[in-house]
């Protein structure tokens, strides 16, 4: 099996040309509480800063997928995630959550994707609920 950060570039680079991503954490918050059951998979990436707000809005996010089965892992370079998924000056500033939405009825499921879900429930039965993923260089 490939590396989890392998797959997770891959799943984020899929969603992003199918148009299933979202960047940000107020515009993550918003799609998880309008439709929660279209999310497949959430990121969560620090800095190297710590920032109490943020943490707290990472600990209701956590929470949040752990209610609604969303599989979710983290990643320590937030500037490495953001040169993958980020098009805007707005969302290079503001990759701290991505979500990766679920693909359309009837198409077929990301692969990459598949095995994330994966690498999130083994990761869970050895007791680590947020898995971190370090994100291959370029």
């Amino acid at each position: 099996m490939q590396s989890p950060g392998k797959s997770l570039k891959e799943a984020l680079l899929c969603a992003q040309a199918e148009e299933r991503l979202t960047v940000g954490v107020y515009e993550s918050a918003k799609i998880m509480t309008d439709d929660p059951d279209s999310v497949s998979f959430c990121v969560l990436a620090t800095g190297h800063e710590f920032d109490i707000a943020l943490q707290i809005h990472f600990t209701l996010i956590q929470s949040f997928c752990f209610d609604n089965d969303i599989s979710i892992v983290r990643v320590s370079d937030m500037q490495r995630l953001a040169e993958i998924v980020g098009d805007k000056a707005e969302q290079l500033e503001d990759a701290h959550c991505v979500l990766i939405t679920n693909p359309a009825e009837g198409s077929w499921e990301d692969p990459a994707l598949a095995k994330l879900h994966l690498f999130c429930e083994e990761s869970r039965s050895l007791n680590d609920w947020v898995p971190e993923i370090s994100l291959p260089g370029r």
